[in-house]
């Protein structure tokens, strides 16, 4: 296949057809030899930054011959998984151990001078030289977030070469506008509260467009307000890191009754549905094997024997990482069991070797989909049509702790994922993407859809 700019043939990722994210390869003369580009990389820059936690990520810039120049911001996660790709952080006191000054280093020091004169629309030859100047399987040498800012940067900056928009520019085919699952009430390590799942999520599913969800979600979200302030007073309304309030309640069920009478009160009765990410790693003690949930452990089988309720009775029709990050068994029994969407964040954490473990098992039937858990843009590209051609859907993700760049939005569209998480519809660094998918609706004008009423697990 062959573009007419530029007249570079392009590799298109063996998937199918609602998921083409395609890469160029090198432009070459007669001869074979490489002919110089305006997107050859000419600088990379790389510094320090606050993300909305006020500790410190980084942040690259990649600039081509041509003047393009692409920015990033790298997320961070406070609830991680022990599988995931690891930062590097400065230690010491200052910021409190979290500075980035050495993952910066790492940038400009060794990434850079590596990767200048490289074709920066070869994405996947950028992410390899990337994977290769790390040397582990982990990313721990030159850190993650070294890796994904320079990664993430030089896809911008080729887009930006090209006149088009990020999500153009990765997938001609990009149309699907993401159902937000929006995350109303905080727990775990993103709350200093009671409740050990960590989100209670609702999701705008009789939407009949994206910006008619944003605002249907955002109405709920005040109106829930109303209803803690009515139950529990002021203290209620305090937030969590992913902007969802923390109330005094420790009892799952009590929390999802919460969001219901918030969908009520703002007067959209049967067109919300609800999820959940418990983040079981976190409440499990490996020790005897048991989890901790609202003041009782529980075994496993008691555990799964509580998600049936809540689906039952609460109307949950997706529900994230249920049981600890490494038991995949249990994951396939809650998958055959439930009827709904059982989703992996730690389980897989946007990794091919463990979500090919979790097809083989049948454990979960999405991937929850963070480009900072593998280190590179093309890493976590081949985790999602690896999921795709397996029948796994992908929900895209952020991190508790964010910027207010709106990238994964982009990132979103060009997979056709359908299906976003990025918090509450409240603080910057939350509504930079829902305002950015805002705009790319607007772009798309009446191609765009949006799949509210297609959502897995209804009817």
């Amino acid at each position: 296949m062959t573009s007419v700019r530029g007249c570079r043939t392009r590799q298109v990722v063996d998937i199918p057809t609602k998921l083409r994210i395609s890469f160029p390869t090198a432009n070459t003369g007669h001869s074979g030899s490489r002919v110089v580009s305006g997107r050859d990389i000419r600088a990379v820059r790389a510094r320090e930054v606050i993300d909305c936690r006020g500790l410190p990520t980084v942040q690259v810039d990649v600039v081509l011959a041509d003047g393009s120049v692409g920015r990033a911001d790298v997320p961070a996660g406070r609830s991680t998984g022990s599988h995931e790709a690891r930062e590097i952080r400065d230690g010491g006191s200052r910021y409190g151990g979290h500075g980035v000054r050495r993952a910066v280093a790492n940038v400009t020091g060794i990434i850079a001078p590596a990767v200048l004169g490289q074709p920066a629309d070869r994405q996947r030859g950028i992410d390899r030289l990337l994977v290769e100047l790390d040397g582990t399987d982990d990313r721990s040498g030159l850190g993650a977030n070294a890796l994904l800012g320079v990664s993430l940067a030089a896809a911008r900056a080729s887009a930006e070469s090209t006149g088009q928009p990020l999500y153009r520019y990765l997938s001609a085919d990009a149309h699907v506008l993401p159902v937000p699952l929006v995350n109303l009430i905080n727990g775990g390590r993103h709350a200093a509260g009671q409740l050990e799942f960590q989100e209670f999520i609702v999701i705008p599913t009789g939407a009949d467009t994206f910006s008619e969800a944003l605002a249907a979600s955002s109405e709920v979200n005040l109106a829930l307000g109303d209803v803690l302030q009515e139950r529990y007073g002021r203290g209620a309304l305090a937030l969590g890191d992913e902007g969802g309030y923390v109330p005094p309640v420790s009892d799952p069920r009590e929390a999802l009754e919460l969001l219901h009478l918030g969908v009520e009160r703002a007067g959209y009765a049967g067109r919300f549905q609800y999820g959940l990410d418990c983040a079981a790693t976190h409440f499990y003690d490996p020790a005897d094997g048991t989890y901790r949930v609202a003041g009782k452990r529980m075994d496993r089988d008691d555990l799964l024997a509580l998600y049936l309720e809540l689906i039952a009775d609460l109307g949950v029709v997706t529900i994230e990482d249920p049981f600890a990050e490494d038991d995949f068994e249990g994951f396939a029994r809650l998958t055959a069991q439930a009827g709904i969407q059982i989703v992996g964040d730690d389980l897989f954490v946007t990794n091919t070797a463990r979500l090919w473990r979790g097809i083989e098992a049948g454990a979960a039937n999405a991937l929850l989909w963070k480009v900072n858990q593998i280190g590179t843009l093309s890493e976590a590209v081949d985790a999602a049509a690896m999921a795709t051609r397996h029948g796994y859907r992908v929900c895209v993700s952020e991190r508790s702790g964010e910027t207010e760049d709106p990238i994964i939005a982009d990132l979103c569209v060009a997979l056709n994922a359908g299906q976003i998480k990025t918090g509450a519809p409240v603080r910057g660094e939350r509504t930079s993407k829902y305002n950015r998918l805002l705009q790319i609706e607007e772009e798309l004008g009446t191609t765009a859809t949006y799949p509210g009423r297609h959502f897995p697990g209804l009817a």
